[in-house]
């Protein structure tokens, strides 16, 4: 490995957009890993560019830390996800979207059963409380959503 492979924690966060405390956060939670000089600096591969990229993607796309951690925990260290990683990963963020959709044009279609009191224990309640299923229960709010 040749030194112009390796770039300091501030060369990374110039290269991505993130901060420096941002990239020391991945690190800790083992998203990322530095290498050390002799002068215990961080260094870091510049595949970490691309690492990083991902991480910052998949978290907009909405995957909890934890879900994309699990993801590149799949991979060898050092290694970015490639097209193949990223049709496998995507499949699992479309179908949530898409079961986001569902969920969202399925309060559209009720909305108008709605008015919006929050009181989950009309028998009416289209969005929440169908059949007033919750109503059995007691009066007032049940479920917070």
């Amino acid at each position: 490995m040749k030194a112009n492979d390796l770039l300091s924690i501030g060369d990374l966060a110039r290269r991505t957009g993130l901060s420096v405390s941002a990239i020391r956060f991945y690190e800790e939670k083992g998203l990322v890993e530095a290498l050390r000089t002799g002068g215990n600096q961080r260094r870091f591969l510049r595949s970490d560019i691309r690492r990083l990229s991902f991480i910052m993607i998949a978290q907009q796309l909405g995957l909890a830390l934890s879900e994309i951690e699990a993801e590149l925990r799949k991979l060898p260290l050092g290694r970015t996800p490639n097209a193949a990683d990223w049709k496998r990963i995507s499949g699992a963020i479309r179908r949530r979207i898409d079961a986001r959709i569902a969920s969202l044009e399925k309060v559209r279609e009720d909305l108008d059963g709605c008015i919006g009191c929050g009181c989950l224990s009309l028998k009416k309640c289209a969005l929440f409380n169908p059949g007033d299923e919750w109503g059995e229960s007691g009066s007032g709010p049940r479920v917070l959503r």
